[in-house]
């Protein structure tokens, strides 16, 4: 008898997103098929599949032992999120060539399916990286009697979701530089950099609005520039090594000797980039927003804001509190308000509140039993007696004038 040959070996995934691509998360159960496609009859002995997950770091370094003498420094580690084994046809030992216990399978394509559930603790997020990488695949392996084992491996994607709606990634990053250049025994005036974001936390797709102002006392003319980079950190051996590179740039306007900037808001678009990786104990991928001077003939001024990309985008809701409420601020900190000579005097408060209304309000309200009942007695207690006392007494004059910043020194005039 003529024994029949194995034409294919595949694998596929029960997808769960609309795309059709294998994408899973802690705690996921991953399902599939593995077709089996053979011309004629065939016995085999088993089918398997082997699942593994694992971040695996390595890189290597010359060293010099003295004279002449040198040798090359490994640096490897691993770490294993989980390792799924399952039997789909036959038994466990595949290292004889006995005819007993095999299965006979006719000609014709047939499917075996497979399931498994991932590891309820996080996961590292998929990555390929300079010197380390984070991998998860099914292999699915094929024995028969006299035969070399059939083999095929296929990678799906996991991402540890970070979800960017949460205070410390909605929290606005901002700071401040300034640089003097000196030449010889001549000293121009500073350079100044101030810049700020309203959040921390972005996905790929959105745009980083900018808010910067620089100031040129310098001599020199200068290019304000921006920069998203992902730095990623590798650990082995007690040793880091680190690859630092560039994401997406813009550059403003050259800025000659005494003028001054300001971006209201310039847009750097970040493209299709993996997610930061925070909680894997042998590979960290981070970003960072540098927003500099480039100043020709000496060391850049620059303010570098960290970022972290995630996987879930901004809510409305959380749209509204972060990025209405921190761009406001930011304009009313760096771009001033413009208001009228003479501002209107806002209506009394008798205008606004009658007496019945207010008297009213100190009574318990039945529409807000619920409220009520969320907030200890004390506090709404005080919410309800203060909530419609008369505002302070209006004036125009301000008791408390600030002359910081008519006191603020400008560039020497050249």
């Amino acid at each position: 008898m003529v024994l029949g040959k194995v034409k294919s070996l595949t694998i596929s995934f029960d997808c769960l997103n609309d795309s059709n691509v294998p994408v899973y998360s802690s705690g996921d159960t991953v399902s599939g098929r593995v077709s089996l496609e053979v011309t004629g009859e065939i016995r085999v002995k088993s089918l398997k599949i082997h699942a593994r997950g694992h971040a695996k770091v390595r890189w290597t370094e010359s060293r010099n032992a003295g004279s002449n003498t040198a040798y090359t420094q490994n640096y490897t580690e691993e770490v294993e999120y989980f390792n799924h084994k399952d039997i789909l046809i036959g038994h466990e030992r595949d290292d004889d060539n006995s005819e007993e216990g095999l299965h006979t399978i006719h000609s014709g394509r047939h499917e075996y399916a497979f399931s498994f559930e991932l590891p309820q603790t996080p996961l590292a997020t998929s990555f390929e990286g300079r010197h380390g990488s984070v991998r998860y695949w099914v292999k699915a392996e094929l024995h028969r009697p006299w035969f070399l084992p059939v083999k095929l491996k296929k990678e799906f994607t996991v991402f540890e979701h970070i979800d960017i709606n949460t205070p410390s990634l909605l929290s606005p990053q901002a700071g401040t530089k300034e640089k003097t250049l000196c030449c010889w025994f001549c000293t121009s005036g500073p350079i100044s950099l101030s810049a700020k974001i309203e959040r921390k936390g972005y996905t790929p797709g959105e745009s980083i609005q900018i808010f910067a102002e620089i100031e040129n006392c310098s001599s020199r003319v200068v290019v304000p520039k921006a920069a998203i980079y992902q730095t990623q950190a590798f650990y082995a051996k007690g040793k880091m090594k680190e690859v630092k590179q560039l994401v997406a740039n813009l550059r403003g306007e050259s800025l000659s000797s005494g003028k001054t900037e300001t971006w209201n808001g310039k847009q750097l678009k970040i493209p299709p980039v993996s997610p930061s990786i925070l909680d894997c104990s042998i590979i960290r991928v981070e970003y960072s927003l540098m927003v500099y001077v480039d100043i020709p003939g000496a060391m850049d001024l620059f303010l570098n804001l960290p970022l972290v990309i995630g996987t879930i985008p901004l809510h409305p809701f959380g749209s509204r509190t972060s990025s209405v409420s921190s761009q406001c601020s930011m304009n009313m900190n760096w771009l001033g308000l413009t208001l009228p000579e003479r501002p209107e005097a806002p209506p009394s408060y008798a205008e606004v509140v009658t007496e019945e209304q207010r008297q009213s309000s100190l009574a318990p309200l039945g529409a807000c039993d619920d409220f009520e009942r969320a907030l200890p007695g004390p506090l709404f207690a005080y919410i309800q007696e203060f909530r419609f006392l008369p505002p302070p007494l209006y004036s125009e004059v301000d008791p408390n004038p600030d002359q910081s910043t008519d006191d603020r020194p400008s560039c020497p005039s050249r």
